[in-house]
């Protein structure tokens, strides 16, 4: 490779500019903290722009021969680092591409290197930018309005009625972004209250069909983001971006909001109020229509008859609810880990705890009977003694409100996974659909079901249909939450380079594609992930087995000692590891009798691997098997 040996300037592309003297790397003129080796590796390849650099290049320049290093994990660390700092994806670069096998390439149009072109900034205009932005957070005023958490509604406090009768703005708007609202309370688990409160304008706006709304995954992906508001609109592809703040101190909140125009940053309107809510919140679904109102959009009467469903929640029962969701977060954060299943059933039963003090509070609190099914679907053995309850609490949801999205889409997963009730599960997808057709989800959750049941066409049309409704995300993927995108169609080589580059300490992303290289045989590959994936977790007498009978009798009699560790610690204990990997890796190896009883064990526990066994690849090997069509028609699937 030819080396480039320019060593001062500054080069530039995007809103990015590298200072090549002082080693630093800055956005719209602010620094951007980066480290060494990323910082080298960012230097080499604006070098070549548009050309391969390959790892053995990046070795030469910044791992010499006699420095003694973990190489391959220094080169995937510093790419993982030089990735954060640009906010660039590895599975969709705007910056940098992965070549697997082969190296790098920087794609994005570089000035400075090579011509006389110097990407140079208007530090005046980024000065009175970033000006406006603090004097703006100063002197907010116009409109107020306050969420809470459930479906979404709005204070009428201090005359706000009278507020809100000002004329709207002229400029019109056809795509909001709610970004998440954070919390100005000094108790942690207040955040919930301000992410419910995203929540609630997210779902109260997205009741209006004219309007394109970015879902609240997507959205909360920006938590904390420091990227200048038009360049968040350019990435979601949004006119209007509505920003917020919640403050809680005792028996008084205090609410700021406003709308601002995606593409020059100015406020169409904003406000902050506080007031009392010692008894109850007094709720109106005035923000919705309001910001309806403001970009001129048109909302139907169905619609609106939708948004005045509101009614009065109790503050007991609002602090119940978030208390548990605060302890269902808790528990999905210790699930899979070795010695964390006491933790974990502990966590669970606090929360159900705080639903049933929610209820007891506000028999009528939607979001506590839809949380039922979050702590449901959180569960392992316990969860078929619990099922009939979460069915009934969103059951009960829905004759409180029927047109509630979420729990429609909820009790089409209970009935799709729990009871392989798949006919009731498509009526409740097809009724989510109905009710809200703008919402991605809904239609990436429904093209899961159409799969599942081996309509591909009809799946492929949802899909397609969820991805042109968010582009922000990937439906194709196979992991579409967070930021890891890993699709069927890669290749194996391709899937680990993601993983080992953008998810390396995520246990079970690493587990899933350690599955897929012992499906194809490549034993190697799978031991050295399930090493990685277990030791993650805390499994460290497995991982030790694994070596040992690896350097034994090679990789595939690793994963047979494994199994066979694993069946003698689950005959004297409930926490080991989810009874479908037992049965993939049986399958995996050729051993269709201990599969078949692993997913037995499965279907047993309504785990949700079965629901997936017309599509997923794992079982290939046991399909001719007639003991596999008797499990089919066990789950009422097309045989």
């Amino acid at each position: 490779m030819r080396e480039t040996a320019t060593s001062s300037g500054t080069v530039g592309f995007g809103a990015f500019e590298v200072d090549l003297r002082a080693g630093e790397l800055r956005k719209h003129g602010v620094k951007v903290k980066l480290q060494e080796q990323p910082f080298q590796v960012l230097q080499i390849l604006l070098e070549h722009p548009g050309e391969i650099v390959t790892r053995e290049d990046l070795r030469q320049r910044i791992w010499p021969s006699d420095t003694f290093v973990d190489f391959d994990g220094g080169v995937n660390n510093a790419i993982k680092r030089l990735r954060e700092a640009l906010a660039d994806r590895a599975e969709t670069p705007r910056f940098i591409e992965t070549l697997p096998r082969r190296g790098y390439r920087f794609i994005a149009t570089v000035n400075g290197y090579g011509n006389s072109r110097i990407n140079v900034v208007d530090r005046s205009n980024q000065a009175g930018g970033l000006l406006s932005r603090q004097v703006f957070w100063v002197a907010l005023s116009a409109l107020a309005a306050m969420a809470i958490v459930g479906t979404l509604f709005w204070l009428n406090l201090g005359g706000l009625r009278e507020r809100f009768s000002r004329a709207p703005h002229t400029t019109k708007i056809q795509s909001l972004a709610v970004l998440p609202f954070p919390s100005l309370s000094s108790d942690p688990k207040q955040a919930y209250l301000a992410e419910g409160i995203t929540d609630a304008v997210i779902t109260a706006l997205a009741r209006i069909s004219a309007l394109r709304v970015v879902s609240r995954t997507t959205a909360m992906q920006y938590a904390d983001s420091k990227k200048p508001l038009p360049q968040i609109a350019r990435e979601l592809r949004v006119e209007g971006i509505v920003e917020g703040t919640v403050q809680r101190s005792g028996d008084r909140v205090r609410i700021t909001m406003q709308l601002i125009d995606g593409s020059s940053d100015g406020h169409l309107w904003a406000e902050s109020f506080e007031d009392d809510v010692r008894d109850e919140l007094a709720l109106e679904n005035n923000i919705a229509t309001t910001i309806a109102n403001q970009i001129r959009i048109n909302v139907t009467p169905e619609e609106r008859a939708q948004l005045k469903s509101v009614r009065p929640v109790n503050l007991k029962a609002l602090d119940a609810y978030l208390e548990a969701r605060f302890h269902l977060d808790q528990a999905g954060k210790q699930e899979l880990y070795y010695g964390k299943e006491p933790a974990v059933t502990a966590e669970l039963g606090k929360a159900v705890a705080c639903l049933d003090r929610a209820i007891r509070e506000d028999p009528n609190y939607v979001p506590a009977y839809l949380a039922y099914f979050n702590a449901v679907d959180a569960m392992a053995i316990q969860r078929l003694s619990f099922l009939p309850r979460a069915r009934s609490a969103l059951q009960r949801a829905l004759e409180l409100d029927e047109t509630n999205v979420r729990a429609h889409l909820a009790l089409a997963r209970l009935l799709m996974q729990y009871q392989y009730d798949w006919g009731g599960a498509e009526r409740e997808y097809k009724r989510g659909i109905q009710l809200n057709p703008g919402l991605a989800e809904a239609h990436a959750a429904y093209a899961e079901y159409l799969d599942n049941v081996g309509r591909s066409d009809e799946a492929s049309k949802e899909r397609e249909l969820a991805q042109s409704l968010d582009l922000t995300r990937d439906f194709y993927g196979q992991c579409c939450e967070g930021p890891l995108t890993v699709r069927a169609g890669m290749s194996l080589e391709q899937k680990k380079q993601i993983v080992d580059e953008t998810a390396s300490d995520d246990p079970f992303l690493t587990g899933e594609v350690a599955k897929e290289y012992a499906v194809a045989g490549r034993y190697k590959e799978s031991i050295e992930l399930y090493e990685r994936c277990l030791t993650l977790y805390g499994w460290h007498d497995f991982v030790k087995i694994l070596k040992r009978a690896n350097a034994r009798g090679g990789a595939k009699f690793a994963l047979q000692e494994w199994m066979r560790a694993a069946e003698q610690y689950s005959k004297e204990h409930d926490d080991i590891p989810p009874v479908f990997a037992m049965a993939f890796t049986y399958a995996s190896l050729g051993n269709k009798d201990r599969a078949f009883a692993w997913l037995n064990k499965a279907y047993e526990q309504r785990n949700w691997c079965i629901i997936y066994l017309k599509v997923d690849n794992v079982w290939d090997p046991l399909r001719s098997d007639p003991r596999f069509k008797e499990l089919l028609q066990r789950v009422r699937l097309p045989t």
